[in-house]
């Protein structure tokens, strides 16, 4: 295991080091997208409509923040990460078409942007749950707000950090997939118990 601390825009060589178990510090800017944004983000695509942000060399965090707004200014007061799997339809699209190369959330995601991390050259990382007001802490400042009219959860929140995290890589450019690996040796282990308890009660 090694730690990392990356600036933003992420080069792909540089996320080509990362592999699980890793532990990643980030600096510079991220952008919240949960599903609605998520939606909203393929339909532009679709439509030939260019999003109002960059995302190459960019970093998604699955967050939906608890934002004040005071004199024209917002500032987060929380930003927990939320549950990864709802963006599980979209986000190996995301890393395909836009050049995102890190996606930051928790529980873990699947498939699809397992093969997309591998392919495109791209990491899914998590940030421990229940620890909103710590991540806020990372945040600098606000820096703009975009599709504000999906609501402040599911909107764009643009925001500068530094030295967010820490992040625990848990899919790597090598398509491997931390969370899928301890759920495959736990079934294992489940499967050998049973198989020497259904032994000793013969």
């Amino acid at each position: 295991m090694s730690e990392y601390h990356l600036k933003t825009p992420i080069e792909e060589e540089e996320v080509r080091r990362l592999r699980i178990g890793d532990i990643v510090y980030l600096s510079g800017t991220i952008v919240t997208a949960r599903d609605a944004a998520h939606r909203r983000i393929l339909e532009y695509y679709r439509q030939g409509k260019p999003i109002p942000i960059d995302l190459r060399g960019g970093v998604i965090y699955h967050c939906g923040p608890v934002v004040l707004k005071k004199d024209d200014e917002w500032t987060v007061v929380a930003a927990g990460p939320t549950t990864s799997a709802r963006m599980e339809l979209y986000e190996a699209f995301v890393i395909e078409k836009f050049g995102t190369r890190m996606i930051i959330g928790k529980g873990g995601m699947g498939m699809r942007t397992t093969e997309a991390c591998r392919r495109y050259g791209a990491v899914y990382t998590v940030f421990t749950g229940g620890a909103a007001v710590l991540a806020a802490r990372a945040i600098k400042r606000v820096l703009r707000v975009e599709w504000l009219d999906l609501g402040i959860p599911e909107a764009l929140w643009v925001l500068e950090v530094e030295e967010f995290g820490p992040l625990l890589v848990v899919i790597d450019s090598t398509g491997r997939n931390l969370i899928e690996r301890v759920i495959s040796r736990a079934r294992k282990r489940r499967d050998e118990l049973i198989r020497s308890l259904s032994m000793e009660s013969r």
